[in-house]
């Protein structure tokens, strides 16, 4: 339950340390960047003419594995660094019309969790947001945090009545460096677009840095989370971490905590997966189809059962984490909408014309898009009815998707489209891995048709 008080968020700005200082300058992640590029520098420099003594098939592979490991080590880095530089490689891993496949798959590894804060460092966040010690305000509270992601890292607690919650905390130096950051994450996206790939870099930068704003404020994600349960109100099966105020500010978010099962453990833990994954189908397609409102982190650390004793019979959904929310744009609707009607009538040039009118096509690079998607467009028609496909076709649907999004030079998809494909190719995913008779198609189905049906 969410707590009756009526306090309302607190919004303080206190001063950070000045330990802070270099970082928000922007010097010590600026060394620590330059460090990184440096040693790949010189072990390249070192290797490479050792290339020319092997043949042209092991030169490529060598070249290749040097690649991987270069960006596996530019992705440490970024999780080290947290805040911006993570949210950087996770949003990196999303374009694949910019970024070459190797620098993808490591920054992937960006999704699950970086290294979490001394406990101290904690403390000290939530005594200057909250104006009081941990041990005044918590009757208990964890010191080793249960999570830790790019912005933040969680801590299980009790409030001086014994209700279990779960703090959110907002690593110290963010807001001071976020000027820092951004400039020097900017800079290396650029530098690690993919050779001849044309893309609006400005455009790209901005719906990154719109995006982390609004992922840094916790009093936004407070009421989306607030605005999203009541959306799924009608849906007794999901559950929704009530949010309280009275300990909560713009970087400490503290919400009811609810044991909870894996998604990966239902099988060990006796729980039915079908009706895990129909929970889910609805609750995604009401907040993507009919809401313009989602959760769109749908990753195994943000999705579980609720671990109670009724889960083997009639299992509930838990959501956690919405900093990652999107409202979908009316534009942006009305457009996919269209997409959609087009896609249906097989109507290329309408399909061409929408995406022109949302800036998807670089100047010049209609007819080279126009091929893939007359590619894509036969695709979908090779695979019978769009509205009756099974989860395995959506997914290959998908990665033909990808491809031709990696491959088409002058292609960009906005970032909230890419979120919004995201969330349901999980989904999908999900289920062909914990149920592959499960037809999630069936059940977003009325969802998807109320929405082609709006008028704009």
């Amino acid at each position: 339950m969410s707590d009756p008080s009526p306090i309302p968020i607190v919004v303080r700005h206190p001063r950070a340390p000045a330990r802070f200082t270099l970082r928000a300058l922007g010097v010590e992640q600026g060394l620590r960047l330059l460090a990184c590029f440096a040693a790949l520098g010189l072990r390249e420099l070192a290797a490479r003419p050792l290339d020319w003594l092997v043949g042209a098939p092991r030169r490529e592979a060598r070249r290749a594995a040097r690649r991987a490991a270069a960006a596996r080590r530019v992705a440490r880095t970024l999780g080290e660094l947290k805040g911006p530089f993570a949210k950087a490689g996770q949003f990196a891993s999303l374009r694949y019309d910019v970024l070459e496949p190797e620098v993808r798959e490591a920054f992937a590894a960006l999704q699950d969790r970086v290294p979490p804060l001394p406990y101290r460092e904690v403390a000290a966040v939530i005594e200057r947001e909250l104006g009081a010690p941990v041990e005044a305000l918590f009757a208990e509270f964890e010191r080793v945090p249960i999570g830790a992601a790019s912005v933040a890292q969680v801590h299980r607690a009790r409030l001086p009545g014994g209700e279990a919650v779960a703090v959110k905390v907002q690593f110290p130096w963010l807001e001071r460096s976020l000027r820092a950051d951004l400039a020097l994450a900017g800079a290396l996206l650029a530098r690690l677009g993919r050779r001849g790939a044309q893309f609006d870099h400005r455009r790209l930068f901005e719906e990154f840095a719109i995006g982390l704003a609004e992922e840094l404020d916790f009093a936004r994600e407070a009421e989306v989370a607030a605005e999203i349960a009541a959306n799924l109100a009608g849906e007794p099966q999901v559950v929704v971490p009530g949010v309280r105020r009275a300990f909560s500010t713009r970087r400490v978010l503290t919400v009811d905590y609810v044991p909870a099962i894996p998604l990966h453990d239902l099988a060990r833990r006796g729980v039915p997966a079908r009706p895990v994954l129909e929970t889910l189908a609805r609750a995604y397609a009401k907040q993507v189809f009919v809401d313009g409102l989602f959760h769109a982190d749908p990753h195994p650390g943000n999705l579980f059962v609720v671990d109670e004793p009724e889960a083997g019979v009639r299992p509930r959904v838990l959501f956690v984490d919405f900093g990652l929310s999107k409202r979908l744009a009316p534009r942006l609707r009305r457009e996919l909408r269209s997409g959609i009607h087009a896609l249906l009538r097989q109507d290329v040039e309408g399909f061409l014309d929408g995406m022109e009118r949302m800036g998807m096509i670089a100047s010049g690079a209609r007819s080279e898009v126009r091929s893939a998607v007359v590619g894509m467009f036969a695709r979908i028609r090779g695979e019978g009815a769009l509205f009756g496909l099974a989860g395995a076709q959506v997914l290959a649907l998908k990665d033909e998707a990808k491809r031709l999004l990696a491959e088409t030079q002058g292609l960009q998809l906005p970032n909230e489209l890419l979120l919004y494909a995201k969330t349901l190719s999980y989904l999908f995913a999900l289920g062909e891995q914990l149920d592959p008779r499960a037809d999630l198609m069936r059940i977003s189905l009325p969802y998807l048709l109320r929405y082609l049906a709006e008028r704009d």
